[in-house]
């Protein structure tokens, strides 16, 4: 895992939660808008000491002074062993909220088949008509229909979340990224914070 930084306590992260937090390097999307472009190359020097990371995170799980950790990024599913990096969180009693794009829907058919995450966050960027412009590269529009499929049909806690950009996204935009979720599932609006 190339993790950028690690955030012992969070209060936003997780809704609901006091978390850890780990930044992965690396991004397949370059969203013109990201607020964490210095994590997009995953060649970068990461700052992260991952030496005794579990015992230590799950430890601060038992004593009840976080509830979980939360991998972010980047793109958390870009990592090749994220799986096993996820494992080891399971086995060491750490529960995990997982962000992603949705860009890796076999990754996420792993996760829920194996129980790998307690919470996934799924960022949807823009209607389908939009995708690319807002992503900043050809994204797969049927792996993203995938993924909101397999993440509302999972039964795990999750959410979908779309970040408002002016100028990007106008209200009919946020009704048709509406209409590309399944019947029941909510869409929270993320206001964009410019770096």
């Amino acid at each position: 895992m190339k993790i950028y930084s690690y955030l012992p306590s969070s209060f936003c992260d997780w809704p609901g939660k006091v978390a850890a937090v780990v930044f992965t390097q690396g991004c397949n999307f370059r969203c013109p808008w990201c607020h964490n472009k210095h994590l997009l190359d995953d060649t970068a020097d990461g700052t992260a000491d991952v030496g005794g990371f579990f015992d230590e995170v799950a430890g601060r799980c038992r004593a009840g002074i976080i509830d979980g950790l939360v991998i972010t990024g980047g793109e958390p599913v870009m990592q090749p062993d994220i799986a096993d990096f996820l494992r080891e969180c399971k086995t060491a009693g750490i529960p995990v909220k997982l962000d992603t794009n949705g860009s890796n829907p076999e990754i996420l058919r792993l996760v829920f088949a194996e129980q790998l995450a307690f919470f996934v966050a799924m960022d949807v960027k823009a209607p389908f008509a939009k995708y690319d412009a807002l992503c900043g590269c050809h994204v797969d529009a049927g792996a993203i229909r995938e993924s909101i499929a397999l993440i509302a049909s999972s039964g795990h806690p999750h959410q979908f979340r779309t970040t408002l950009v002016s100028g990007m996204l106008d209200e009919s935009d946020i009704a048709d990224i509406r209409a590309m979720l399944p019947p029941g599932e909510n869409l929270i609006l993320q206001d964009h914070r410019p770096a």
